[in-house]
């Protein structure tokens, strides 16, 4: 792991993803360990030796406080989620503890908070989270639309820990994220699921889906955000050449479906997409899970 002297901390987003309302963005760490076969990173800049590229921003904390002082003096709140680019949660958190420190700068500042992540680790944090979501002030058009302040957001595209260990290898087991998703809920944080991306003919078969919509509906989940699968790149390297190579190794009798699916552009037939799309709505009606934070 390295240690690297960052230029600017926070960033600012040219539109709110309808899904995760990003004003800001906030990256502590760069690479990552969790090693998912199917990540979107793969096949860019940031993906390339993704696990041997593991670094953090050792200024961090210093620039977020000045980078949030003065958005503060201007007001210029607006929902900060961590991460974009890679889980704020690492096993490197444990020690390091810089995702807790910046969390401490967001609440003296009082910004709200989106956590996006694929590690229970969070459930750590969830002492400063309460105290955001109390606290934090919301962007004035957000004010009248949203209750909450803190949302955390965990990232499944199986609830199953076999499926996991081949696709997702470095992460957290899904009963470990659904065993935390539980904690949040029952300590009154808004709490989800970005159920992205979804596995074809593994994780996003009808049965499948039922599982997975009837198990947060238990747990008490807030929403639920829906996606597909998208496979890009030539390389060896990127999440298209990966996931192919899993699905041959481990579900062989899928790979031609996998080869017929997946077009030039790496996104899955028009078709399949809106069929996909009108099922997920529907199970979001049966098991009264919304697909928004607000």
């Amino acid at each position: 792991m390295h240690r690297i002297t960052a230029k600017s901390i926070l960033n600012k987003t040219k539109r709110r993803d309808p899904w995760f309302l990003d004003d800001y963005t906030l990256n502590p760490y760069s690479g990552c360990s969790f090693n998912c076969l199917y990540c979107y990173i793969r096949g860019s800049k940031y993906g390339i030796n993704m696990a041997e590229k593991l670094s953090m921003k050792s200024n961090a904390v210093e620039l977020l406080e000045k980078q949030l002082s003065l958005r503060a003096r201007k007001k210029q709140y607006g929902i900060i989620v961590l991460s974009s680019v890679t889980d704020p949660y690492l096993q490197m958190e444990r020690t390091e503890l810089l995702t807790r420190q910046l969390l401490e700068v967001i609440l003296y500042y009082r910004f709200p908070v989106h956590i996006i992540t694929k590690s229970d680790l969070v459930t750590r944090d969830f002492d400063l989270l309460k105290r955001i979501d109390t606290e934090a002030i919301l962007p004035e058009d957000l004010q009248s639309k949203l209750t909450h302040k803190t949302f955390v957001t965990f990232s499944f595209s199986t609830i199953d820990d076999y499926v996991a260990r081949i696709f997702e290898p470095g992460a957290p087991s899904p009963s470990l994220r659904l065993n935390a998703l539980a904690q949040a809920r029952e300590q009154g944080l808004h709490s989800g699921v970005s159920l992205m991306p979804l596995l074809p003919y593994i994780s996003d078969t009808r049965a499948s889906l039922e599982q997975l919509f009837q198990t947060f509906q238990t747990i008490g989940a807030n929403y639920v955000f829906p996606a597909t699968l998208a496979l890009y790149g030539s390389d060896p390297a990127d999440n298209r050449a990966l996931v192919l190579r899993a699905i041959e190794k481990h579900y062989p009798h899928l790979l031609p479906k996998y080869q017929r699916l997946f077009g030039a552009d790496g996104h899955l037939p028009d078709y399949y997409r809106q069929a996909f799309a009108e099922k997920a709505k529907s199970l979001c009606v049966q098991y009264g899970l919304r697909d928004s934070l607000s």
